[in-house]
């Protein structure tokens, strides 16, 4: 997840620096083959660790289509046919969302009774945030919409960033500054669900923005 999240914050910054485009794509790799290796019990080149992962089912063709697009780029960076500067932000969103997504369908949980899942009472152990994480990771992000924005809102990057937060949330806590950028996108997300006009599209950002309003909630000071 550290990984991934340096990926995510390269992307941010290729906003500025087009190089770090290319270099996230390529620092995602790491999480995707360590994930890999160990889902699979094996230790081989990403090349086929990919196609293991297809020929089991673990993750469809097309991702593997993309991963492996990710592959060749990297590749060509070794050797040096490509530099540095091969990718626009914009592709690197795309390529590196379908390693996020990869890494999800891998560490995906295998489903359980309720009763398992479920505390004393039928209270999550870790409570409805860490459900909604659970329910966020198993959902994959809507396809034909990488790259797209609604009124200057990025879907892919407004997903990331609330992931990230959330992350923290469950890992200790949110700062102040954490907190000021949850509600940013909170309302980023008040603004673009109501115009996305494809039925599973709409419903993932609307779950997504649950997610963040869990998240945030402990931080809302209750009435006198």
């Amino acid at each position: 997840m550290s990984v991934l999240e340096t990926s995510r914050e390269l992307i941010r910054h290729s906003y500025y620096r087009y190089e770090f485009a290319t270099v996230a794509v390529t620092h995602s790799l790491f999480a995707l083959e360590h994930v890999l290796a160990e889902r699979l019990a094996v230790n081989e080149p990403l090349h086929d660790l990919i196609e293991r992962a297809t020929g089991t089912g673990l993750i469809t063709a097309g991702l593997a289509a993309e991963l492996d697009h990710c592959r060749l780029l990297r590749d060509n960076l070794q050797q040096g046919a490509e530099s540095s500067a091969a990718l626009r932000p914009i592709q690197a969103v795309a390529m590196v969302h379908a390693v996020f997504d990869a890494v999800s369908l891998l560490l995906r949980p295998p489903s359980a009774p309720e009763e398992t899942a479920a505390g004393v009472g039928g209270v999550q152990p870790q409570g409805g945030l860490a459900r909604l994480w659970e329910d966020h990771l198993r959902a994959l992000f809507p396809d034909g919409f990488r790259g797209v924005d609604f009124d200057g809102v990025d879907l892919v990057l407004l997903d990331a960033d609330v992931a990230g937060l959330v992350q923290k949330e469950l890992n200790g806590g949110l700062d102040d500054l954490g907190i000021a950028n949850l509600w940013g996108c909170i309302t980023d997300l008040d603004k673009v669900v109501p115009l996305i006009n494809e039925e599973y599209c709409a419903s993932y950002f609307t779950k997504l923005r649950t997610m963040a309003q869990a998240a945030v909630a402990p931080y809302i000071p209750t009435a006198a």
